[in-house]
């Protein structure tokens, strides 16, 4: 352990190195002898802070003058110490007040507590962290006060969050690889306040890259229902922005959404989600059938082939054609759709037969919005579900599920689609 300080003994009088442990756990014990407690307002950490930034601080002048505290250098330099000024900043242990020296030219702009600074950077992360998990601006100051003894206005914590509105514009237009394996699209109802609180679907936008990570590439807020129109200006933008080629494209069966991939992309293959057409199956069955109507769909989107497939199909027809002709047609207007995944193999199947990999995605996002109710405008909204996104995978480990969970997959992408994915075309 490095040494940090020397401690003269009371009896022999020789200096004693202290390691760091062995200097902490002398403060813990002075605080706990003389009642001062760890935390809270005016404990040990505070105080603490309050030393370690007045002495950063006091660093900083001695730079800026170019002598120390009481040294005769300083006599005639021209410029000097003039006292300080004492200022309560918000930091991470709650409110400290600092006194932040002073010079007699007015030149010194300190770095470590800024001039006009009320809160230390590691408040701001803070803040946007308690946002992204969904907390109101209310329910965040609340928590502030509580655990850190710290008034701090909702305009101000709204001050804080809307700082990531540059980065949302930046990340919103990005520049994008040239060709993606897989793209997950859904849209969400989000409830907005224009004039009244009505439903307002966001766009997402999830996409697999050649390195089988995940990538949000987007989210877009539309003006009503969900509809294949506004997916073709969503689809329309991201080939501006540099996608010129999707192997596949995953969604849920919205009407009109084919023809839309197709304008833009005409070779990209659209497959509907098995579990979409399934949810929506049991709409058409009474709950003590749902069981019998999922053992009978099995064989359907299990068959080896598109034939097979049709067998079966033709089978559940015949069983149960009569007493569900709503679940026969949906499967039948959604068949063109629902086939492609049977053409590949196993590794491509269980990975475009749904759109699960985006389905974890939006729950987060639900969880986030959730907790709002609704919002007073869009910008308000995306910047949420902005916050949101942005605090999917904290630790990187989800990172690294993605890409083992996709490296066979991607193999048998390079195989089934003739190379268009090889790195000389990302």
């Amino acid at each position: 352990m490095e040494t940090v300080a020397p401690v003269e003994s009371a009896q022999s009088g020789p200096s004693v190195p202290v390691s760091d442990e062995q200097l902490v756990a002398m403060l813990v014990e002075r605080a706990r002898s003389e009642g001062l407690q760890l935390t809270g307002q005016g404990g040990l950490l505070q105080q603490l802070t309050k030393r370690v930034l007045e002495s950063a601080l006091e660093g900083e002048i001695a730079d800026h003058l170019g002598y120390e505290k009481h040294d005769a250098a300083g006599r005639g330099s021209g410029n000097s110490r003039n006292g300080g000024r004492a200022k309560t900043v918000l930091t991470d242990v709650g409110p400290v007040e600092v006194k932040v020296p002073r010079d007699t030219a007015g030149t010194f702009e300190p770095q470590i507590v800024r001039k006009r600074q009320r809160r230390l950077t590691g408040v701001d992360e803070m803040v946007l962290s308690l946002s992204a998990k969904g907390l109101t601006h209310g329910e965040i100051a609340a928590h502030l006060a509580e655990v850190y003894g710290a008034e701090v206005s909702k305009q101000t914590i709204s001050t804080i969050t809307d700082k990531v509105m540059e980065g949302m514009a930046e990340w919103q237009n990005r520049p994008l690889d040239r060709v993606y394996p897989v793209l997950f699209v859904d849209a969400i109802n989000v409830k907005i306040r224009d004039g009244q609180v009505a439903n307002r679907p966001v766009y997402v936008v999830m996409a697999v890259t050649v390195d089988g990570t995940r990538d949000i590439l987007g989210i877009w807020a539309g003006d009503g229902g969900e509809g294949a129109k506004y997916w073709l200006h969503v689809f329309t933008e991201l080939k501006n922005r540099g996608l010129d080629d999707v192997l596949m494209l995953v969604c849920d069966g919205l009407k009109g959404l084919p023809e839309a991939v197709e304008t833009v992309w005409p070779r990209t293959i659209v497959q509907t989600c098995v579990v979409h057409l399934l949810r929506n199956s049991f709409r058409y069955a009474a709950r003590q059938d749902w069981d019998k109507v999922a053992k009978a769909l099995k064989p359907v989107y299990t068959a080896p082939s598109e034939d097979a497939a049709t067998e079966r199909f033709l089978e559940f027809q015949e069983t149960r054609g009569r007493k569900y002709p709503a679940i026969v047609k949906l499967w039948s207007d959604a068949w063109a759709e629902f086939v492609p995944f049977l053409s590949f193999d196993v590794e491509i199947r269980k990975v475009i037969c749904s759109t699960n990999a985006i389905e974890s995605v939006n729950a987060r996002i639900r969880r986030a919005v959730r907790a709002r109710g609704h919002f007073p405008n869009e910008a308000a909204a995306l910047k949420c579900i902005y916050m949101a996104l942005m605090s999917l995978d904290p630790t990187g480990k989800g990172r690294k599920r993605w890409t083992m969970r996709w490296k066979a997959p991607l193999n048998a992408f390079q195989i089934a689609f003739e190379g268009r994915l090889t790195p000389s075309n990302n």
